[in-house]
């Protein structure tokens, strides 16, 4: 008896809430997980999991197991590490971030992650809403400060500069802010977070001091990349990550606001790396950190 493999179909099928979906992570038929549970069941003598035709949740057995057992591959796999020295990063490695990130930052920099790691198995999910780690087998996530939850273990990886910017037609037609309350008298396009559903605030620093723009809201909007596109044609004053902002900027298609004349500047977009528990980084976790810490803009790293 593979007592291991038992384990992992346990903690799977906990972990994201059904047999099936359990099944399709570990790259074996429902059948497969399911005689693994009911084995683990009669190795134990215990029942881990009520199930039914329509639900399915752990017993009070079943949670206490879980959480002794749900790292013991991460544990295995270190305590390898230690007596034969670092193993090669290899297998399954699950990331998730947020689109605009994971699609101007992230996406360049995975191909040189794999060429150094070839055993190495990439799947990159962008979303901005907050994905649950255990629930939809996710290994690292990518997020901001207003996607943090309680339980996540997050080290900074980044502080990304802000842009405020307009194109050069809506500043010439309305004028150039100088201070944030100017900013009431201007058309916002705002980028609306899925966590709470309301759009991100603007923060502005000067001296120490921060404030929060008030900006009407003439369009709001869930995807950045568009907010940069209708910023383009006249509609407004939008804020950009640095990585979306810095073409128009370069073309002129876009110009910043609160640039050199004025002592205000955007705060800073605050990235963090998170995992589930400090024992998840196993040596594929740590070298996509250190990975993406070295491939980082040096002005970014924290």
């Amino acid at each position: 008896m593979n007592l291991l493999q038992l384990i992992r179909s346990f903690t799977r099928t906990a972990e994201t809430g059904s047999i099936a979906a359990a099944a399709r992570t570990l790259g074996i038929s429902a059948t497969a997980v399911g005689q693994n549970i009911n084995r683990l069941e009669a190795h134990l003598g215990v029942r881990l999991l009520n199930r039914s035709t329509r639900q399915l949740a752990l017993s009070e057995a079943g949670t206490v197991y879980l959480a002794q057992v749900r790292h013991i591959e991460a544990d295995l796999a270190r305590a390898q590490a230690m007596i034969t020295g670092d193993v090669e990063p290899a297998g399954p490695l699950r990331i998730a971030s947020s689109s605009a990130f994971g699609r101007h930052v992230l996406a360049p920099l995975l191909p040189s992650l794999q060429q150094r790691y070839p055993q190495l198995q990439l799947e990159l999910r962008l979303t901005d809403r907050a994905v649950q780690h255990g629930a939809e087998a996710v290994d690292a996530s990518i997020r901001i400060g207003a996607q943090l939850e309680d339980g996540l273990v997050a080290r900074p990886l980044a502080r990304i500069p802000f842009v405020f910017c307009a194109s050069p037609a809506y500043l010439q037609a309305h004028g150039t802010p100088l201070e944030p309350a100017q900013l009431a008298t201007h058309r916002g396009l705002l980028h609306r977070f899925p966590t709470d559903g309301r759009p991100l605030r603007w923060g502005l620093l000067k001296d120490g001091q921060r404030v929060d723009a008030a900006l009407p809201p003439s369009m709001v909007c869930d995807d950045i990349d568009a907010l940069a596109e209708l910023a383009a044609a006249g509609a407004g004053i939008t804020r950009l990550a640095a990585f979306v902002a810095e073409p128009y900027l370069r073309d002129g298609r876009l110009q910043p606001v609160f640039g050199p004349a004025t002592d205000w500047k955007p705060e800073p977009m605050e990235v963090y790396f998170c995992v589930s528990d400090r024992r998840d980084f196993t040596a594929k976790i740590r070298a996509l950190f250190e990975h993406l810490q070295a491939g980082l803009p040096p002005a970014w790293r924290v």
